[in-house]
This record gives C-alpha cells, sequence and structure tokens, in this order.
C-alpha cells in the first residue's frame, strides 16, 4: 500500500502517516528507491493492536 493509500484508509493525511512512522507510533513502512511502501497485513495488524490497546475500543466490543 502507498502512503496515501494507508492515510484514507485511517481518514489521516498522509503527512500524519509519514509522522507517524518517523515516531515510531505508526505501521511500519518499507523503502522502495525514493517512497515508502506498506504490507497490508501490517498495516491491518498495527490497526488490530491500536483497538487492543484502546479501552474505549474494549468496551465497545464488549457491549
Amino acid at each position: 500500500m502507498t502512503t496515501k493509500e494507508v492515510a484514507a484508509l485511517i481518514r489521516k493525511t498522509p503527512h500524519a502517516v509519514r509522522q507517524m512512522r518517523h515516531r515510531g507510533i505508526g505501521p511500519q513502512g518499507i523503502r522502495v528507491g525514493r517512497g515508502t511502501l506498506y504490507r497490508r497485513a501490517a498495516v491491518m495488524a498495527w490497526l488490530e493492536a491500536r483497538e487492543q490497546a484502546d479501552p474505549l475500543a474494549q468496551r465497545a466490543l464488549a457491549a
């Protein structure tokens, strides 16, 4: 996936996705030439991990 595709999936800007990756709080990217690509499985695992760490999401799932 491209940075733009990840941004659309998580409803953030591409700049926000890049910033999260640089800070180590976003999905892990793979440098390909000058760009960065993301494995779909890695992005989905990152989203799932964030969901499990979110207490509000846990309450919503339990209801």
